[in-house]
């Protein structure tokens, strides 16, 4: 089923010093959509994710919890990065972790190739530095402090005072690929998006680069700079090298031809590493810049952006435990446009799940395969002569899938399930409409009594592959319970852009049971 279309896509890196919250969960669902969506198409996708594990903040939990930091950043990914991936139902093909054997070489390798090539020099540095951003700050983003911090610079983000750190270092020199960049973005306007990201890319850039200190000598937890073992590499540099590290870069050449360049998608408070210093040290090794950066918003709880310091942090098994995952992905995914910031209210959730996927999908195919059961001993009927209404349903089955597609493209999903969903209103519509517990009354109504309900069994078919990407279990549910998986095989295996096709589900097919796929939640 393989189109040989290369899609690899990548989550941030993320970096573990605390839980994950459930905008770490927004992030890396979207990314499971689209690497499910592109797999099922039959493209050769890889998805990645993973965790940045070096740096001065790591290096200080560490201290304060008497521990190394390996067995920090151990104890954090073990108990909380990777059963996030279980809990959230994501299909990641590899996780990375900078403190890899296979990361390190692949690092070195690289920071050693940009130094042969002329691009890292010497040079003394003094500059306001925020640990918790690992980043020294431009002048857009140092405040004065005020209250407790009163007289202090302070980092806009964190509201922490910064620190004066003055040493020697390794230099990127960023500021050569000014105009590279520039022409990068002018002809291929796709390379960041949505628009509103690339237009604050572009202005940054305009506005001119500074050179990039690239190395640290006053701590030793990091990859140690391969010329000058006094240094260790910048922890942005060796946490933006993973995408390329994990694919083979440094260490597997045939893989890294193979799958390389990346999407990579990012919240927009990172948005400026990968989408400048990213693709402009790719530039300067002589690689092939991603093939994009889609910058998404923030999600806002209390028209805040979350953050554990604020206490609006929340944890996803909070909502996952009494909504399920399938919920968790479908709202993150549709409520809010891709690429914009959202709000999230217990509220909207608990409204969204009780009307679009209990009363809206569930009941829907809860009542076809009810209906098969009761008229047609749990067989699918065949259809008889269409007519004008069923013909109706196959042009909207048909329609979704292609808009559906070509939203996934543009990388966004939300658009994707909107359309989609125009198959479960019509559906609903549908059998509302020709009242097939009407027909079951009039045995000379049996043809019509069969088409419908073919109809009915056929557009949930359509739903549970082009819906497998978005809300996995349920989809998989209804696909047994349909009789497909005996009929047709695997759901994953199913080509998704091809699931608006009629007449797949054969008649004759034998239904299963079908629980509710969306349960009611009691003071939901």
């Amino acid at each position: 089923m393989s189109t040989g279309r290369s899609f690899y896509i990548t989550t941030p890196i993320y970096y573990p010093s605390d839980v994950p919250h459930i905008g770490h969960g927004y992030t890396t669902v979207a990314v499971d959509a689209l690497a499910r969506w592109h797999r099922q198409a039959g493209d050769d996708t890889w998805m990645l994710t993973g965790t940045d594990e070096h740096g001065q903040k790591m290096l200080r939990a560490a201290s304060a919890n008497g521990v190394t930091p390996q067995a920090w950043v151990d104890k954090l990914v073990s108990e909380a990065w990777f059963p996030l991936l279980r809990t959230l139902d994501v299909a990641n093909d590899d996780f990375i972790r900078t403190t890899q054997e296979r990361h390190e070489a692949g690092v070195k390798s690289f920071v050693q190739t940009l130094y042969d090539r002329g691009h890292i020099y010497a040079g003394e540095y003094e500059a306001l530095y925020c640990v918790g951003c690992e980043e020294f700050k431009p002048d857009s983003e140092i405040l004065d402090g005020t209250g407790a911090f009163e007289g202090l610079k302070v980092c806009a983000i964190h509201s922490r005072p910064l620190e004066l750190l003055q040493e020697k270092n390794y230099f990127f020199k960023l500021s050569e690929f000014q105009e590279p960049l520039l022409r990068l973005y002018a002809e291929n306007p796709d390379f960041v998006r949505p628009e509103s990201a690339r237009n604050e890319v572009i202005s940054f850039v305009r506005s001119g680069l500074k050179d990039l200190s690239i190395s640290r000598s006053a701590f030793d937890w990091g990859i140690t700079v391969p010329w000058d073992e006094s240094h260790v590499i910048y922890v942005w540099v060796d946490a933006l090298l993973n995408y390329a590290t994990a694919v083979g870069y440094g260490t597997d050449p045939e893989t890294f031809e193979r799958r390389w360049p990346a999407y990579h998608v990012v919240g927009k408070d990172i948005l400026r590493f990968h989408a400048v210093i990213w693709p402009a040290m790719l530039m300067a090794a002589g690689l092939d810049v991603p093939r994009g950066v889609f910058g998404h918003g923030w999600l806002l709880v209390g028209g805040e952006k979350m953050s554990k310091s604020k206490a609006t942090g929340i944890s996803p098994s909070e909502i996952i435990d009494v909504f399920g995952s399938d919920a968790y992905r479908f709202y993150f995914l549709s409520a809010i446009a891709f690429g914009q910031d959202g709000s999230f209210s217990w509220e909207d959730l608990a409204a969204r799940y009780q009307a679009e996927l209990a009363n809206g999908f569930g009941n829907l195919a809860s009542r076809t395969i009810a209906m098969i059961e009761r008229y047609f001993e749990g067989i699918v009927p065949p259809p008889a002569e269409y007519a004008e209404a069923d013909l109706a349903v196959q042009k909207v089955v048909a329609d979704a899938a292609v808009h559906a597609d070509a939203a996934i493209e543009r990388f966004r999903i939300d658009e994707a399930i909107t359309s989609i969903w125009t198959i479960v209103d019509a559906l609903n519509g549908y059998i509302t409409e020709n009242e097939p517990w009407a027909l079951a009354k009039d045995d000379s109504r049996r043809a019509r009594l069969g088409t419908v309900l073919y109809t009915a069994a056929e557009g949930l078919r359509a739903l549970a592959v082009l819906l497998s990407p978005v809300t996995p279990i349920a989809a998989e549910k209804l696909w047994v319970a349909l009789g497909a998986a005996e009929s047709l095989g695997r759901l994953q295996d199913q080509p998704v852009r091809e699931a608006g096709g009629w007449g797949v589900l054969t008649p004759g097919t034998s239904t299963n049971g079908l629980e509710p796929l969306f349960p009611r939640i009691d003071n939901a």
